[in-house]
This record gives structure tokens, C-alpha cells and sequence, in this order.
């Protein structure tokens, strides 16, 4: 992250506002993957599910999703659902919109049906496909979204793989590079990210890394950054998942990024995976991503973390003076 970026981020903390937003835009996937965050039924926190909220489509949602972001401000808008793949017609009519405002916008999916070329050749669009591991594993846990549909379904197109890495995968020798090599030699991939899985507290999946598991992954994946270009992870951010953040208030993901369900009212907490996941387990790439730029000092001598988190005290109340003195916002404030 450039120093301006981070100048940016901050002045949107200091406002009461988060610099990232993440938008469930629809309840529905065709998928059924195990293990998926999104339907975990926690992940509201229990009450209802992703599927119990009454979504919304065509103008509605187009308007209820820039309504959301003209609230928020934010630097950074994705796109996630559900899958929006389900709701393409909107998202080929938000891209843009979107753009217009200077928002970088991701949108992720399991690219199970065509993903037009036009969103990927907009600035400050990047698609990013979920892949479940090889075509054997991946296949078995994504169909109708395998590997010869995504191989279709991304032609002429420049998107981003991401996979998340399981104690399945790390049961095998090799499986990693196996991954990596093949998806590097594809011309539509610009770059290739890996999380850790992240469990809820109390699970016990055969999805969960052990400590040895998620020790060699890290190792893997230092190794693999030097031998593939495509790699796009800092080596500060791979070393990162060693010493996940022990809290959501410590992580920097969490405080800076409001998640809104497909309801576009419904607060995701404490952070994107919602329910309770285990920090001291967590994997997710975003996270390491910031927590290796709270590290960073600006000009060598003031740590970002510390100026983030103090920041997000002085917006917090900030956020409460303003609702309290004009309409409600309900996708603004920090709490």
C-alpha cells in the first residue's frame, strides 16, 4: 500500500467512515461448497441465515448498492455474495457506475457462468475466481463451477485466483506448486493469492490446518513467490499468517472494512467471515494483507497500526456526533 493510499484510508477513519466496504449483494450461489463462510449458519450471528434475507434485484439492488456506497464514501467496494455472477445484469450496470465515483471495486466469484472481458478491461475493476485446489478436489466440491467451465468461462478476460488452502491440500506432497504452476502458465491470470482456512471457534473440520500444516504452508509459499512471478504476495504478508492478529480488535481488516449483507441493512460482524471464528486460526489473505501494513512506519518512524487504531477511536465517536444529530446512517457507523 502507497503512503497516499494510506493517507486516504486514514483521513476516511478519522471521518467515521471505513475506507473498505464488502457488499453481499445476493443469498444466492449454485454452488454447495463445503466449509463456504457465507452460509455457515453463524455467520449472521445465528438468528437468520444468508438465505433467510429477502434480497433484492434488478433496479432495486442497483440503487440499494449505490445508496450503500454513497453513504460509506469508500475507497474500495467488493462485491461477494452469494455469488454475484448470479446478478451479473446488475453488476455489468454497477461497474461503471462505480468507477465513476474513483472506487476500486473487486468482484469474486466462482466464475461459473461467462464472465464478460469488458468488466476486466475497466480500471480499477478486478475479478477475482475462487478455486478450490486441484481439478479433482475443486471439481467435486464446486460443481456446476469446474475446471473446464472456468477454463471457458474466462476467455479473453485478466482475473485473479484465489484459493484457499486446507489440511486436505497439505496432506499432499507438491500440491501447492502443482496448484501454482498450473495457473501461472494460463495467460487470463494476472496474479494467484492464497489464504489459510479459517475455522469458527469450537469446529473441528477436516478443512482446519494443524500447526505443522500451517508452518509448511507458509514455507510453501515463500518458496513459490520466488519461482512464480504470478505469485502477487509480499514476503511480509506470507510471514504474516505466523502471528495472525490474537482479536478482531487488533486486526486492521476488521476495523477498516464494513461487510453489509444481501439485505443491504444487515451488519456483518466482526468481520467479513462473520459468527465466531477463531483469530488465532485465521488465514484470510486481506487480513495478513493489512496486518503486514500496520507493521510498516511511516517514514521510518510511526507504525500504521497504531495510527489506524487510534484513528478508528477518534471516527467512532465522530460517527455516534453525527447520527445522533442528523438522519440515521445506518451503513457509516463504526459500531
Amino acid at each position: 500500500m502507497r503512503t497516499g493510499d494510506i493517507l486516504r484510508a486514514w483521513a476516511r477513519i478519522l471521518q467515521g467512515r471505513q475506507p473498505s466496504l464488502a457488499l453481499e449483494i445476493t443469498r444466492e450461489c449454485p454452488l454447495r461448497c463445503p466449509g463456504c463462510y457465507a452460509y455457515d449458519p453463524a455467520h449472521l450471528g445465528g438468528a437468520v441465515t444468508l438465505r433467510d434475507l429477502a434480497d433484492r434485484k434488478g433496479q432495486a439492488l442497483i440503487d440499494g448498492v449505490l445508496e450503500a456506497v454513497d453513504a460509506a464514501r469508500p475507497l474500495h467496494v467488493s462485491l461477494v455474495g452469494g455469488d454475484p455472477l448470479v446478478r451479473y445484469r446488475e453488476v455489468d450496470a454497477l461497474l461503471p457506475l462505480l468507477t465513476a465515483r474513483g472506487i476500486h471495486v473487486q468482484v469474486v466469484t466462482s466464475a461459473f457462468r461467462e464472465i464478460p472481458p469488458r468488466w476486466t478491461a475497466q480500471p480499477r475493476v478486478n475479478v477475482t475466481v475462487s478455486i478450490d485446489g486441484l481439478a479433482p478436489e475443486h471439481d467435486a466440491r464446486r460443481k456446476p463451477a469446474t475446471y473446464e467451465r472456468i477454463l471457458k468461462n474466462i476467455a479473453g478476460c485478466r482475473i485473479n485466483v484465489h484459493c484457499t488452502i486446507t489440511g486436505q491440500m497439505m496432506k499432499r506432497p507438491g500440491y501447492l506448486e502443482e496448484f501454482t504452476r498450473f495457473w501461472s502458465q494460463r495467460d487470463q491470470v494476472h496474479r494467484i493469492q492464497f489464504s489459510l482456512f479459517t475455522p469458527q471457534i469450537g469446529d473441528r473440520l477436516p478443512e482446519m490446518l494443524n500447526p505443522d500444516e500451517r508452518r509448511r504452508a507458509i514455507e510453501e509459499m515463500l518458496e513459490l513467490r520466488r519461482r512464480y512471478a504470478k505469485l502477487g504476495m509480499p514476503e511480509a504478508l506470507i510471514r504474516q499468517f505466523a502471528s495472525p492478529p490474537h482479536a478482531p480488535g487488533d486486526c486492521v481488516f476488521a476495523l477498516t472494512t464494513q461487510s453489509i449483507s444481501a439485505d443491504l441493512r444487515t451488519i456483518v460482524t466482526p468481520c467479513q467471515l462473520g459468527g465466531n471464528p477463531d483469530c488465532s486460526q485465521c488465514g484470510c489473505v486481506a487480513s495478513m494483507g493489512l496486518a503486514a501494513v500496520a507493521a510498516h512506519r511511516l517514514g521510518g518512524l510511526v507504525p500504521v497500526g497504531a495510527l489506524f487504531r487510534a484513528s478508528v477511536r477518534v471516527g467512532r465517536a465522530r460517527g455516534r456526533q453525527r447520527v445522533a444529530t442528523t438522519a440515521p446512517e445506518p451503513f457509516v457507523v463504526l459500531d
